[in-house]
């Protein structure tokens, strides 16, 4: 029988990946561990710990790439926007970009939405329904994907900017928050393991990464935080933040639990793209 990529290690390198899967440690930390200290060659190293992943979560995808934003320079230009990295993280994977749309943009999606709000959702664990929620306070309107020019546009754009199909991506979502409003600490990934989520995977798979789109300035409050790694990101007209839900192997990121912060003064409206594994 032929041996898989973890069985070629020496049995002390196979067991020292089982035991770091198992305690959740980060895939790309151990990846480089084991080029630095086997010495291993990468690929051997990521098909190893893919094994392991397999092994301890039977039926987890093993993705061979996924959505990201090019930070090697601080511009990036695209066919009709030239757009700024304000901010880079690698692990999780964060990007704070400026000029992803222009005010005229920000406005006419907003002006679309106006009549459309209803009370935000959440989605149930257990049953997998959408229900109101104390913990999301806020109201939230769909837009159809292709429904005007200007969506077409702009999902372009976001596609080009993550380096994903368009219709790898669920139709923008837009959320208003007025005084108050919040939606407490939560993560945007399906949890593979509550039954509430399995048709949401069903279709279309993980949610791999979001962006947010901000479509107004809040004059008090507002922010997108992230408790775990202590980052508040201020909203800003135009601006646009990118984040992974997922490891580089597809597994949910605990670390991108984050929640939308209490406006204080003013009114948020931001826009949500969220990039699922397959076309949806």
């Amino acid at each position: 029988m032929q041996k898989t990529a973890l069985q070629r290690l020496p049995v002390n390198w196979q067991n020292w990946i089982i035991d770091n899967v198992a305690q959740g440690c980060d895939p790309e930390g151990l990846v480089r561990q084991l080029q630095r200290d086997g010495p291993f060659d990468r690929t051997l190293a990521e098909f190893a710990l893919a094994d392991a992943l397999l092994q301890r979560y039977p039926g987890v995808v093993v993705l061979p790439r996924l959505p990201d934003i090019d930070t090697a320079a601080n511009k990036i230009g695209l066919p009709d926007r030239v757009v700024y990295v304000l901010l880079s993280l690698t692990i999780p994977r964060i990007v704070l970009l400026g000029n992803v749309l222009g005010d005229d943009e920000c406005d006419a999606i907003a002006e679309m939405s106006r009549n459309r709000f209803v009370r935000s959702t959440t989605v149930d664990a257990i049953t997998g329904a959408s229900r109101e929620h104390e913990s999301r306070t806020s109201q939230s309107a769909g837009i159809r994907r292709a429904e005007t020019e200007l969506v077409s546009r702009i999902d372009a754009r976001l596609a080009a900017l993550a380096n994903w199909p368009v219709d790898h991506a669920e139709t923008l979502q837009l959320q208003k928050y007025q005084v108050g409003n919040e939606y407490r600490p939560h993560v945007d990934w399906f949890d593979p393991a509550l039954s509430g989520t399995a048709r949401h995977l069903a279709d279309g798979g993980q949610r791999l990464g979001t962006i947010i789109l901000y479509l107004s300035d809040v004059d008090e409050g507002g922010g997108t935080s992230f408790p775990e790694l202590g980052l508040d990101v201020h909203p800003h007209k135009g601006c646009a933040l990118f984040f992974r839900n997922t490891t580089p192997y597809g597994l949910p990121d605990q670390k991108t639990l984050h929640a939308d912060l209490p406006v204080e003064k003013g009114t948020k409206i931001i826009a949500n793209k969220w990039l699922r594994e397959k076309a949806h």
